[in-house]
Order: structure tokens, then sequence, then C-alpha cells
């Protein structure tokens, strides 16, 4: 049987990108399985932008006991990221006065995150991971935790990802923020302390980020034009549901702060102008995968990252008419792809 467990880690002095120091900030992770004697079998998995350390629930044809990442064999790492809301030092993280961090929060970059799962990787004692995987904001981070320390990572997969956002992304990124900060409601983010909540602004944000998650074909065929009533389509029903679903579990700072990690993501930063340079102290060892119908990151810009990274990739296109979701429906196919893989 797979030993499940949740854990939280405080770690000092901890400085972002941008230049901030927090006296503490504490990481919160489950992990999945047990590791064996010489912490050969480690793998750590990265969520997405609103995913959570329940691995094997949000990836449940992916992660558990008998699948591709198989909690019976591996022992499974996955922590929430920095300036997240379920678990780990966030925006409604107390602040030295009592009140929430709100407004306060720094600015967090996707090499924070990775940067504080390092520190994660050695409170563990793994001197590397048998695989780091990850999709959308995962296989950034995914990239990025392997471009640290690629001693740290013998293999690397990254799905549905690219090695920067562009100018499509940076604009519906733009959007989704705007509308949160638009809500009365969301008071620059400050809104806990006063007691208010900015729901209208974080559903909408959901409902823009959910028409980058799913193609245009796939809602066509799903809902074409009927209505459920004279002046409420199918797909609206839809969108509003999605919203409720987020707006019920997910805090509003933490999604403009990710959201902007996500847009400023840019593995040259720092590093070269040129990719392949840039990219050239990553894993040796990549699973690169890309989704047909994917809207948000085209197949042709997670390509231009394999085409860029160093020594053995291997770059899958998963066939879906889903979109960017793809990654996380096509279960089937990121399994298949994913085994053979860790086990090659």
């Amino acid at each position: 049987m797979t030993t499940q467990s949740t854990s939280v880690e405080s770690i000092l002095g901890f400085t972002t990108d941008s230049g901030h120091t927090f006296g503490t900030v504490e990481i919160a992770y489950e992990t999945f399985g047990t590791l064996n004697a010489d912490r050969s079998n480690a793998i750590l998995i990265e969520h997405a932008l609103t995913g959570d350390t329940r691995a094997t629930e949000w990836w449940s044809g992916v992660v558990g006991p008998g699948q591709a990442i198989d909690t019976n064999e591996y022992f499974v790492v996955c922590a929430n990221a920095l300036g997240g809301c379920s678990g780990t030092t966030g925006p409604q993280s107390t602040f030295s006065d009592g009140l929430p961090y709100g407004s306060r929060f720094p600015t967090v970059t996707i090499r924070d995150m990775a940067r504080l799962e390092h520190n994660l990787t050695q409170i563990l004692g793994i001197e590397t991971w048998h695989a780091v995987v990850g999709g959308s904001m995962g296989g950034a981070r995914a990239l990025e935790f392997g471009l640290l320390d690629r001693r740290k990572t013998r293999k690397c997969a990254i799905i549905a990802a690219p090695a920067f956002a562009e100018a499509d992304q940076i604009a519906w990124a733009m959007m989704q923020e705007r509308a949160i900060e638009l809500d009365p409601d969301y008071c620059s983010g400050d809104y806990t302390a006063i007691g208010r909540f900015p729901t209208a602004g974080l559903g909408l944000a959901r409902q823009i980020a959910h028409l980058t998650y799913r193609n245009d074909a796939d809602l066509n065929q799903r809902f074409s034009r009927r209505r459920r009533a004279a002046d409420y389509y199918e797909v609206t029903s839809y969108l509003d549901h999605q919203a409720k679903k987020l707006t019920a579990r997910f805090d509003p700072h933490s999604y403009v702060l990710l959201t902007r990690a996500l847009r400023d993501h840019d593995v040259r930063t720092g590093r070269s102008a040129d990719l392949r340079t840039a990219l050239s102290e990553a894993c040796t060892d990549s699973l690169v995968v890309s989704v047909s119908s994917d809207r948000l990151f085209p197949p042709s810009q997670v390509e231009h990252l394999a085409r860029h990274l160093p020594g053995q990739v291997d770059h899958r296109v998963i066939d879906s008419p889903v979109g960017h979701d793809g990654f996380l429906t096509e279960a089937a196919a990121v399994s298949a792809a994913l085994r053979e893989f860790l086990t090659r």
C-alpha cells in the first residue's frame, strides 16, 4: 500500500529575485510512496498555476499506484509553489504585524519557486532526483529546477510549457490580472484584512484563462449555440461553473502573483540572450511534450524549447482536441510517454 503524508518545512532567510528577504518561509508538500535505501527513486512533481500538493488527485491517471509515476515504486514529492495558497508562504500568510501579507507580499518568479524547492531537496536529503516532472506552469518550474543545478536532476519532463512567455501569453495574463485588480473588493490585495473578497474579479479571470486552456473547436463541438435560457448559453453556464469552482478554493492575490510569474517566465533572464547558451546547463536527459491543439502554448513554441535543450531530448506531440488542458485530460497518452521516459 502506498504511504502518503503531508508536511511543512521552515526555511530561514530566503531571498527572492526581487530582493525581498523572508525571515522564514514555510514550504508545504505531500509525499507518496517510500524513499529507498540509496535515495535514488525520488520524483518531484511540479503543479500548474492553480494546482496544489495533491498530485494523485489532479493527475490521478498519471500519478498513483500502478500508474506511470508509480507510487509503489517511486517516492513522489509535490510541493506548493511559493506565493500559493495551499500551505506554502503566500499573500494570506501572517506578516509580522499579525495581519496577512496582502499587497506587501513580494513579486515572485518561477526561479524563486525552483530555488525554494532546492532548499527542500536538501532538507529531504535527496542528492539527485530520479526525475522532475511538471505541466504548464509546473513545466516551467521543472525546467528552472534543472537549470539551477543539473546535478540534482537525472531526468526532466517538461509538459505543455515553453522556454519563455511570448506576447500572446503576456496579453492573456494581463487581462486576467486586470479582471481581479478592477474588482472594487480587491483593495490592492488587502481584501482579507478588511473582510472582503473579489469574487467577481477572480471568477472573470478564471473564465478568461479557461478560454486559453480549451480549444475553440472543442468548445464549439461540446456546446454549439445551445441555450439554457433566452439569454443564457450552455457555454456561458460552463464558464460560470469554472469560475465558481475556483473562487471557492483559491486566493485571488495568489492568482495574480502566480500569473505574473508565468507571464515573466524567461530562462534567458540573467543567463544569455541566446537560448541555446541559456539552456546549456539544463538537464541532459529530457522529455518535452506538447499538445496538438494547445492555443496557450502552441506545439511550435514548445518544440522550440526542445530543439535548444542539450543532451538527449525526446519531443512528443500528444494528439488531443481539448487544447492546453490535454496535459491533464489525456492521461493515457501522457502516461505512455512518461513510462517510457522514466524507465529508459
